[in-house]
């Protein structure tokens, strides 16, 4: 019986730069390359650069507008 190798490290796409990205436990930043992309996406978020969209309800201001 021949011993099962472990699988080869993945790599992504980092989600602020682009560049490829280690997606193991070694790399602490992932999904992110490196320590500045990750802090560069959680400033994003903080200055509500990203927004979820949501959906439109006219129901909501037709019932103050009496």
């Amino acid at each position: 019986m021949t011993e099962a190798q472990p699988p080869a490290p993945r790599h992504v796409k980092c989600p602020s730069c682009g560049r490829p990205s280690l997606y193991a436990p070694e790399n602490r930043f992932r999904p992110f390359c490196s320590e500045r992309c990750k802090l560069h996406d959680l400033g994003a978020w903080a200055n509500e650069s990203f927004r979820l969209a949501s959906p439109e309800d006219p129901g909501l201001d037709a019932g103050s507008a009496s």
